[in-house]
């Protein structure tokens, strides 16, 4: 007789909490801008509430779909491919920001290396399951392992980095390791790998202008207030604020033209102001619930799959949020990374939720 399966409840809630803060702070740090740009202070909002309509649905979509039909080599290498493809594609559109990276539907748009993240996670939980067979070749073979398994990623960020997206295709790297680590990698081609990207990131940020200037604005914010270190200064500003309590809801006085980005990569800066030290606590411990029952429900999956699809997925949630916190509170250059689920954006909100679904079934599959 079939086990009646059980929703992991804190994860569902913790997301869907996550969500609706996402809303509402998304509304509170973009109206006056919005109304300013579109002379509607509503219109971030509605697209936030489009995107997360649609991620809610994917979500449910993804979480009362069995994951381990994920698992097929045809699944794995057609979204592999098509990602390839998108990725490539994107470099014969027209540029927007200054950048490649998005694909322009209409009035939406999608971004292929949110997608990326997903395909490096299921195509390595699929060969590392592989790998890990007995009788096959274990993990630490460099020929039959190690190099199929980084082929297909560094493919995947080396176009990432090239769009330019150096922050996403960091994350993407954290996650690859992540998991080669958990199934056994040794630390010596972790520790080799790690040396070897470091003249290539430090090469990718002295030969860029922009990169370099972030990295300086943030060694030394204060020698430049008003140019390179002004975003930084303005979002301890909006930090230091908001004291335990916060100033209000809708009252933050640095959203309103002083702190650039306030309703994406810096709307944390906005809640602490709003929020205070309760709510930024408040989102920490949603976080933290997350990453507990998303690493519960890799140690409790009943196969090697899921196991590492769930690692993978829980790793690229809490990455992407503490590289974002780090920013926001001057811990870490800037780098363009949204808050998960909170920050307004389709694409990132869109993965986050169909890959909370996927972590929500392999926790219904659980032992």
């Amino acid at each position: 007789m079939p086990r009646n399966l059980q929703t992991d409840r804190w994860l569902f809630g913790s997301t869907v909490a996550l969500c609706l803060v996402g809303a509402v702070m998304v509304f509170s740090a973009s109206a006056v801008t919005a109304r300013d740009e579109f002379g509607s202070g509503y219109h971030f909002l509605i697209h936030q509430l489009v995107w997360l309509v649609l991620g809610i649905g994917g979500m449910m979509l993804t979480m009362n779909f069995d994951y381990r039909k994920l698992r097929r080599p045809a699944v794995i290498f057609t979204g592999l491919s098509t990602v390839l493809l998108m990725l490539v594609g994107v470099f014969f559109l027209d540029k927007s920001h200054a950048t490649h990276r998005w694909i322009r539907l209409g009035p939406a748009s999608l971004q292929p290396s949110e997608l990326a993240k997903l395909a490096v996670i299921f195509y390595l939980a699929w060969f590392l399951e592989r790998r890990r067979r007995p009788g096959s070749y274990g993990i630490n073979d460099w020929k039959h392992t190690i190099l199929p398994a980084l082929g297909p990623v560094l493919a995947l960020i080396g176009l990432v980095v090239i769009e330019p997206d150096l922050g996403t295709a960091v994350e993407i790297f954290i996650i690859a390791v992540a998991m080669l680590y958990v199934a056994g990698l040794d630390v010596k081609y972790i520790a080799g790998a790690g040396l070897a990207s470091l003249p290539v990131i430090y090469l990718l940020i002295v030969h860029v202008s922009y990169r370099y200037e972030r990295v300086m604005a943030f060694l030394n914010p204060m020698a430049d207030p008003q140019g390179r270190g002004f975003q930084l200064l303005q979002s301890l500003i909006a930090v230091g604020s908001g004291g335990f309590t916060g100033v209000g809801l809708m009252e933050s006085k640095q959203k309103l033209f002083y702190l650039p980005e306030a309703h994406t990569d810096f709307i944390y800066a906005v809640l602490c102001e709003e929020m205070g030290f309760i709510g930024g606590a408040i989102v920490l411990a949603l976080f933290a619930a997350y990453g507990w029952r998303g690493i519960r429900s890799a140690f409790k999956a009943t196969d090697e799959f899921g196991r590492f699809a769930a690692l993978g997925i829980t790793v690229m949630v809490l990455s992407q949020a503490l590289i974002n916190l780090g920013v926001v509170l001057g811990m870490m250059p800037t780098k363009g990374i949204p808050l998960p689920f909170i920050s307004y954006g389709g694409s990132s909100l869109l993965v986050m939720l169909a890959a909370t679904g996927v972590l929500l079934n392999i926790s219904q599959q659980a032992d």
